[in-house]
């Protein structure tokens, strides 16, 4: 970690939000039951060769809270687009009238959501291993800090709580995001 020991902190705190920025995100492609297009964020599409980002290749709306609609710019992009949704695992199969594709989302099964929650809570656990490992980084940087002399010992000690302090934060926001998301998968 090449960071001044006086940007440290602030560098620990912006590389944990990173880290729920990815949580969300993650969280934001389970589905749930309910239409939402972010549900088709990470699907590329094979575009005259070229894997291009569903969004970039369609509008994609939620008419009916169990409905997506997707309206390509292009109409020849349709059964290209059709193929990259049955190739990804999201578990919804389109309906094309060759223009558009209605994405119907079926009701959630009791196994699906635990195994959705399931899901959820190792997308957690990763982000609280990343940010153990930036703590990890952190005190590692303010120790060698403190052996070059830009620290005294009551610094590192202050410096290493910090950190502690702010991992603690991170890791407690992480579970705040887990029980809502739960919460929000197990709503029937």
């Amino acid at each position: 970690m090449n960071v001044p020991i006086e940007l440290l902190l602030d560098h620990v705190e912006e590389q944990m939000k990173k880290s729920e920025v990815a949580l969300k995100g993650h969280f934001n492609s389970i589905r749930t039951g309910k239409a939402s297009p972010s549900l088709l964020d990470g699907i590329t599409v094979e575009y005259y060769g070229t894997p291009t980002r569903l969004k970039e290749l369609a509008g994609i709306t939620a008419p009916e809270p169990r409905l997506l609609v997707i309206q390509p710019w292009d109409a020849s992009a349709v059964h290209a687009i059709e193929k990259a949704i049955l190739a990804s695992n999201i578990g919804i199969t389109p309906v094309s009238d060759g223009r558009t594709l209605k994405l119907p989302i079926p009701e959630l099964s009791q196994d699906r959501r635990q195994a959705l929650a399931k899901q959820a809570k190792a997308y957690t656990e990763e982000a609280k291993v990343a940010a153990r490992n930036i703590r990890r980084d952190a005190n590692e940087a303010a120790k060698k800090a403190q052996k070059n002399g830009e620290l005294t010992e009551d610094e590192l000690k202050k410096q290493l709580d910090d950190i502690q302090k702010m991992t603690d934060k991170f890791i407690a926001e992480y579970d705040k995001l887990l029980a809502e998301k739960d919460k929000e998968l197990m709503t029937v």
